[in-house]
């Protein structure tokens, strides 16, 4: 089976997904996994629905995700690529310890949790993604005390395999979320 379109994508993570902030989560990595894609000119259906895609299982299997996710792309024919991505993402969490091997994997590891402190930060201060300030993304990023769940470290392991800056990375994620309001 191909890669779904956005559309059938969507469908399929709604189909899964009911949880509102969970669906916008997912909505804002693909966003910004797409917009990696662009800048790195790889393929943007594949990074977005990677990004899309990455929780699926979280809601109905949280204390197994992403294992039965792993098994439901590999017998629907998704990309090892993809695979190997989502299964990175979990670094850390329930004695996953897959490090990333490609872009792909860097991209979501460096997209996934860093996208916790924008929604945080936003929720505070009403604005649009595209009108936020990187040096205030930043300074919540060094306050371990805000949306203290996030895993910082994770975060900059993907900025590092991707050969990314911190401060260039919220940048980019600024720009690439604008659209999202």
């Amino acid at each position: 089976m191909p890669l779904p379109t956005k559309e059938a994508a969507t469908v399929l993570l709604h189909q899964h997904v009911n949880d509102s902030y969970q669906r916008l989560h997912a909505l804002m990595v693909a966003t910004a996994m797409e917009g990696y894609a662009q800048h790195f000119g790889e393929d943007p259906l594949l990074w977005f629905d990677t990004g899309l895609l990455h929780d699926i299982d979280f809601e109905q299997h949280p204390d197994t995700h992403p294992g039965p996710s792993l098994g439901w792309f590999k017998e629907w024919g998704y990309p090892d690529e993809l695979i190997h991505a989502v299964e990175v993402h979990a670094y850390g969490y329930h004695d996953f310890k897959t490090l990333p091997q490609t872009k792909l994997a860097g991209a979501l590891l460096a997209c996934d949790e860093i996208s916790g402190i924008f929604y945080a930060y936003r929720k505070m201060n009403p604005v649009g993604y595209g009108e936020m300030k990187p040096s205030s993304i930043r300074k919540k990023f060094k306050e371990p005390s805000f949306a203290a769940k996030i895993d910082r470290t994770v975060i900059l392991m993907g900025c590092d395999h991707l050969g990314i800056a911190l401060d260039d990375h919220i940048a980019n994620l600024i720009r690439f979320l604008a659209p999202l309001g």
